[in-house]
């Protein structure tokens, strides 16, 4: 891999590859040195103009595991407030010798504008661009879900034949996007539930079906259901009529946490709120990934960096 910018771009063989390394990295955290001297030498740049805590803290945690050199940019407190480009910005940090830069950003296509412009040369990981895709979250999600699977036994296999239901606002969420097209490539199939204002004008070309009924779905008896963040800070118009109709009609609360089966992997990418798309209950429940997630964020960063630095050798 020369960038990470879109799940799109992953077969099956490449996107099992990334996931297998994770299983390596993973380890990495139950040693007592949690190092590695991999990457030692080179210089990771997270230039991040959007919000973040953990995408950020956990391609911070990926790069200093990896022993590489970090550089942390927020858009607040910087040039970008005086009114500098995302060019300037990106040329001015890459002649400090940049080997990779992780961007998020809020406009669609970011990533893959620094990545094919030639401003710089360095490898480019998208940590979020607009509604356009996350890849390392929807990659982190496959791979909780097949350790969640497979235990320890998890090295070389793909999601084949689950089923995955995500519920709620599809329309303003990277997260989906990355999953719907990653977990294709693994072998899952994808159901995606929300209220028609809340998906997109046109899915024709997804590899998912889409509902409007969260019971249905339910009653569908998926193996995994994924509930994402109402994003208000995206929302310039009324999407739907209250956030109390929302909970009552899209909402995973206690009685629909109920219905599911107990081995149903319940998943939030974060941040999550509580009593809107999800109950408290269902956040904490032996069912919820949330933590597992979390912790797993870094195992993947770490092997999206090493495979995009050092080459497709395993550590």
């Amino acid at each position: 891999m020369r960038h990470l910018l879109s799940t799109r771009d992953l077969d099956r063989a490449t996107a099992v590859g990334i996931l297998d390394v994770a299983e390596d990295m993973a380890d990495v955290a139950h040693r007592e040195i949690k190092k590695l001297p991999t990457l030692r030498g080179k210089t990771v740049i997270n230039l991040f103009f959007e919000d973040s805590t953990r995408t950020r803290t956990s391609f911070e945690l990926a790069a200093k595991r990896l022993s590489a050199d970090l550089i942390t940019f927020s858009a607040k407190g910087s040039s970008v407030s005086k009114g500098e480009s995302l060019k300037d910005t990106a040329q001015t940090l890459a002649a400090m010798g940049a080997d990779a830069v992780v961007i998020r950003h809020s406009a669609s296509g970011a990533a893959q504008t620094l990545a094919r412009s030639g401003w710089i040369d360095a490898a480019v990981l998208n940590a979020g661009d607009g509604t356009h895709e996350h890849p390392t979250q929807a990659l982190l999600d496959a791979f909780t879900m097949r350790r969640r699977l497979h235990g320890s036994a998890s090295r070389g296999k793909d999601l084949d034949g689950l089923r995955v239901t995500i519920v709620g606002d599809i329309l303003h969420s990277r997260v989906a996007r990355s999953n719907v097209w990653l977990l294709q490539a693994l072998g899952a199939t994808v159901n995606l539930i929300a209220p028609a204002t809340l998906l997109p004008v046109d899915t024709s070309g997804w590899p998912a079906t889409i509902g409007f009924d969260l019971d249905t779905a339910i009653d569908d008896d998926p193996d995994v259901i994924m509930m994402l963040r109402i994003q208000s800070e995206r929302m310039n118009a009324a999407f739907f009529p209250n956030a109390r109709e929302y909970s009552r009609q899209w909402g995973l609360d206690d009685e629909r946490l109920a219905r599911l089966r107990p081995d149903t992997m319940v998943m939030h990418p974060g941040p999550m709120n509580r009593g809107l798309e999800i109950s408290a209950n269902a956040a904490d429940s032996a069912r919820s990934t949330v933590l597992e997630q979390v912790a797993n964020g870094v195992s993947i960063r770490m092997a999206v960096l090493y495979l995009l630095l050092s080459g497709s050798v395993k550590p």
